[in-house]
């Protein structure tokens, strides 16, 4: 508001005295999806990087620990498991449970537990030396904070497809067994690691129903030793230039406008059928408005379904609703998402609905074969 006062308006409100950056360092929160408040603090920066990061090098050790010495050389291997991830979400930056479920099946390597507190701010980056025994792989890094209790809480992460190591619009397929450098680098993030706590990195090849899997059952590698897999953290001082920033002012409301519900996180259900090694995961959220000329609610569900055997074949089910409830009429609009895919393509097909008070006005169904081309 004090920019567009100042540059709209011509109100001299000091915004252009104010420092270049203001960004909010996160401490250490509990894994929690339904946490309402975050800690922390706003902090000012006066440009980009910030001026007093230093990168910190922990290199992966054959024990699964994070160190600030060389690693002795080692191989550490990883069974391909497509149906993990549901806990790091639906997407990166959403609040978490605890990520013990998804670790399990990852590479992990934790540090020491701290001796002092320790602040990130920036981006990590995962510089692994990785093979695989398939022409395509993922490799996902993800950042946490692992508290004495053994809780995990993810800070960032990222991913990288081991077929755009060098160009994302180039794809190459992975030669078997040759070790490539990836940097994967995670996105931007701040964090304070309380004093006791261990910082975890984990690597996976899958991060499902977020990135869809590759097509392939294997086996990759994590290479360790002089100049091996290591983690890079951008470390900034624990405090910093404190910044003001004015919490949100009430505001006029008017009161026949309402709300209710919210999409995100909405409701998460995860089954798995053991026998078959099927997993499902189930999304849906509901949100709504009352106006004055009527009411508005919209539904969103969302079905993901892969097995383990079969990692070339997804499905993903959608279906989308939104009923405006007016005085002379009613109108709903309905789309129904059908995706899948097998080794070679992905097969989309999506209708699109218009009915009014109950008989339809108009439909259309868009449908595509999409090649696989290396993902």
């Amino acid at each position: 508001m004090r920019w567009w006062d100042y540059w709209l308006k011509g109100r001299n409100t000091g915004v252009l005295q104010d420092p270049k950056l203001v960004i909010f360092m996160r401490h250490w929160f509990p894994p929690d999806p339904n946490l309402e408040t975050v800690p922390g603090e706003w902090r000012a920066e006066p440009g980009w990087p910030p001026r007093d990061v230093k990168n910190s090098i922990l290199y992966l050790q054959h024990n699964r620990t994070l160190a600030a010495s060389t690693a002795q050389q080692d191989t550490h291997r990883l069974k391909y498991v497509p149906s993990i991830g549901v806990e790091a979400g639906f997407w990166w930056g959403e609040l978490l449970s605890d990520q013990r479920p998804v670790d399990a099946f990852s590479l992990v390597y934790d540090s020491a537990p701290l001796q002092e507190e320790m602040a990130v701010m920036g981006r990590p980056h995962a510089l692994l030396r990785a093979s695989a025994d398939a022409p395509l792989a993922n490799w996902f890094a993800r950042l946490s904070d692992v508290a004495p209790d053994g809780t995990v809480t993810q800070i960032t992460g990222a991913g990288l497809s081991g077929a755009q190591r060098e160009s994302m619009s180039d794809p190459k397929p992975l030669e078997r067994g040759q070790v490539h450098d990836l940097d994967v680098e995670m996105h931007l993030t701040t964090w304070v690691f309380p004093k006791g706590h261990r910082i975890r990195l984990s690597i996976s090849n899958a991060l499902w129903p977020m990135v869809l899997s590759t097509p392939y059952n294997m086996t990759t590698s994590l290479e360790l030793g002089d100049g091996g897999s290591r983690l890079t953290l951008p470390v900034v001082p624990v405090k910093g230039e404190a910044a003001r920033v004015s919490p949100p002012q009430p505001a006029e409301e008017r009161t026949d406008l309402k709300s209710f519900g919210f999409p995100w996180p909405g409701e998460w259900l995860v089954t798995r059928d053991q026998g078959r090694q099927k997993t499902t995961a189930l999304w849906k959220g509901k949100m709504g408005a009352q106006y004055p000329w009527g009411k508005e609610t919209d539904l969103e569900k969302l079905t993901y379904e892969i097995e383990d055997a079969h990692p070339e074949v997804n499905v993903i089910l959608g279906e989308a609703e939104t009923t405006l409830d007016l005085k002379d009429r009613v109108l709903v609009w309905s789309g129904r998402l059908s995706f899948s895919s097998d080794a070679k393509s992905f097969y989309y097909k999506y209708t699109r609905e218009l009915r009014k008070d109950g008989s339809l006005v108009k439909t259309k169904t868009w449908e595509e074969t999409i090649p696989r081309d290396l993902q």
